[in-house]
C-alpha cells in the first residue's frame, strides 16, 4: 500500500534497484522520493509505512515518448501488412476515416492500459487524425489518462495537406488551418500543467513535412514559443521522406525544419533514421532530442537509427513503442529489449548495454519531454517507478537482475506507481474491468476495419 497523507513510504530491501547507493529501497513521501537507504542501512525518517521489496527489480518509472493510442484498432490490418511506411499510410487513413469517439476511447484507453501494465509511467501521444466528430479527441484523452492515473504528454497533433492537396491523408481527416491553432491554443489553454509533478502536458504536433503546409509548420513553432510549450513532429523516418522535401522544398528534411524554426531545445523529433552524421551534429548544437522507435523502423524496414552516434554527438535520444499498427504492442519494457538487440547488432557488445537501453527510456525519455523531475531515482524526484519479479519460466537461472529483465524479456511488471500511487497492482489496474474493456475495443476494431 502507499503511505497515508503525510506519511512516508519505504519500498525496503529491493531484489535489485537502478540507483546509485539505494540497495536498502527508497523512501516516498508526498508524491516525491525523500530518501536512498543504502544497503543493510534504515531510513531516517522514523514513521514509516513498510512495502516489502525482496522479489522485486526496481526500476524508474519508463517513459514512452512516441505512440499513436488510436492505432490498437487496427493491429495487424491484411491491407497494410508487408507495406513500406507511405503504402503502409495509404492503406490505413481511409479505415482511420471511420473513427467514432467511442471506439477512440476504446482504443486510447487498450494502449494507455498496456503501457502501464508494462512498467510506462508516463507516455505521451501524438493524435493527428480528426474526422468529423472527434475534434474533442485529446479531451477523450485527458479523461482516460485521469481515470487510468497515468502522466501523459499528448501533443495535438494536426494535418491540413489532404490528397486534393498532393498529400496522403483522405480529405475527411484533415482540418484547416485556423481550426488547428485555435484548438491547440484551447487545449494548452485547458489542460496544460506547467512545473514538477504535472499530470497532463500538452504539446504542438503537425503530422509530418508531407502533411502540413509550412505557414502551419511556422506558426505552430510561434504559437509554441508564445504558450511555453514542446513541439512533436515525425521526421528523416524513411528515404522517401528525404525524397518528397527535395522534392517539395528543395532541401532536406532537416533544413526544412530549421527553416520553419523548429531546430531548438523545445523540439523532439520521431525517428531520426536517415540524418547525416553533419545533420547528428546540428540538432546536438540546437538541443533537439530524438526518440527512437526500434519496433516499428524494423517492422516497416525504416532503417535504423544512429544512437550511439547520435549521443556521442551530445543529442539526448529516448525510447517510443511508436503507433500499435505498426509495431503492434504498446509494451515499453519490450521496445527496451528491442531497442537493446538493435543497437546491439549495430555498435557491438563494448558499446551497448543493457543499461543503455533502460536509460534511454527513463532518463533519455525524460529529456526529450523536458521533464528533469522524472526518468530517475534519486532525491527530489517524483516517485514514478516500475517493480517487475523475476518468477517466470524466462528468468529462471538468472544472475544479474537488471540484465535479466532486459535479456530475458520482460513484458509486464508486478507493480507501478505514479506520483506515490500504486496505479498497478499485482499485475493489474485497480478499478480497470480488464475483461470489458477487450470486449468493448474487440467489437470496435471489427467495426472499424468493416468486419462482421
Amino acid at each position: 500500500m502507499a503511505g497515508s497523507p503525510g506519511r512516508a513510504l519505504w519500498i525496503k530491501q529491493p531484489l535489485a534497484i537502478l540507483a546509485e547507493n539505494a540497495g536498502g529501497g527508497i523512501v516516498i513521501r508526498d508524491g516525491i522520493i525523500a530518501e536512498l537507504v543504502p544497503s543493510g542501512g534504515r531510513p531516517t525518517i522514523d514513521d514509516v509505512t513498510i512495502f516489502d521489496a525482496p522479489a522485486h527489480v526496481v526500476l524508474p518509472g519508463l517513459i514512452n515518448t512516441h505512440h499513436h493510442f488510436y492505432q490498437t484498432l487496427t493491429r495487424s490490418v491484411p491491407a497494410a501488412i508487408d507495406r513500406e511506411l507511405f503504402n503502409w499510410l495509404g492503406a490505413l487513413y481511409p479505415v482511420w476515416a471511420r473513427l467514432t469517439p467511442e471506439a477512440f476511447d476504446a482504443g486510447i484507453t487498450v494502449a494507455m492500459a498496456e503501457l502501464l501494465l508494462s512498467g510506462c509511467t508516463t507516455t505521451t501521444d501524438h493524435h493527428y487524425v480528426f474526422p468529423p466528430g472527434l475534434d474533442r479527441a485529446i479531451d477523450i484523452e485527458v479523461a482516460a489518462a485521469q481515470r487510468l492515473g497515468i502522466r501523459v504528454v499528448l501533443t495535438r497533433g494536426s494535418m491540413n495537406r489532404s490528397q486534393r492537396d498532393g498529400g496522403l491523408p483522405p480529405d475527411s481527416v484533415v482540418q484547416d488551418h485556423d481550426t488547428i491553432l485555435a484548438d491547440s491554443e484551447r487545449l494548452i489553454a485547458a489542460y496544460h500543467q506547467a512545473g514538477p509533478g504535472a499530470m497532463v502536458q500538452i504539446a504542438l504536433a503537425p503530422c509530418s513535412p508531407f502533411s502540413v503546409t509550412t505557414a502551419l509548420m511556422t506558426e505552430t513553432a510561434a504559437l509554441a514559443a508564445k504558450c511555453d510549450v514542446r513541439l512533436h513532429t515525425h521526421l528523416a523516418e524513411t528515404a522517401d521522406e528525404d525524397r518528397y522535401c527535395v522534392e517539395a522544398y528543395g532541401c532536406r528534411p532537416l533544413d526544412y525544419l530549421e527553416q520553419c524554426g523548429w531546430l531548438g531545445e523545445r523540439t523532439w523529433l520521431a525517428h531520426g533514421v536517415h540524418f547525416t552524421a553533419p545533420e547528428i551534429v546540428r540538432l546536438a548544437r540546437a538541443g533537439t532530442a530524438v526518440t527512437h522507435c526500434a519496433a516499428s523502423n524494423q517492422l516497416l524496414a525504416s532503417g535504423d537509427c544512429l544512437v550511439c552516434d547520435m549521443e556521442a554527438a551530445g543529442v539526448i535520444v529516448g525510447l517510443g513503442v511508436d503507433g500499435s499498427a505498426s509495431n503492434d504492442c504498446s509494451n515499453l519494457i519490450q521496445e527496451v529489449r528491442a531497442a537493446f538487440l538493435l543497437q546491439r547488432g549495430r555498435y557491438g557488445v563494448a558499446r551497448v548495454s543493457h543499461r543503455d537501453a533502460l536509460r534511454w527510456a527513463t532518463r533519455g525519455s525524460a529529456g526529450c519531454i523536458g521533464r528533469p523531475d522524472l526518468g530517475e531515482i534519486a532525491v527530489g524526484r517524483a516517485a514514478d517507478l516500475a517493480l517487475f519479479r523475476l518468477d517466470e519460466l524466462r528468468f529462471s537461472g538468472y544472475g544479474d537482475a537488471l540484465a535479466a529483465l532486459v535479456l530475458g524479456g520482460a513484458h509486464r511488471a508486478d507493480r507501478v506507481m505514479v506520483g506515490g500511487a500504486w496505479v498497478v497492482v499485482d499485475g493489474a489496474i485497480p478499478g480497470l474491468d480488464l475483461a470489458e474493456l477487450l470486449h468493448r475495443h474487440q467489437a470496435a476494431a471489427r467495426a472499424l476495419q468493416g468486419e462482421n
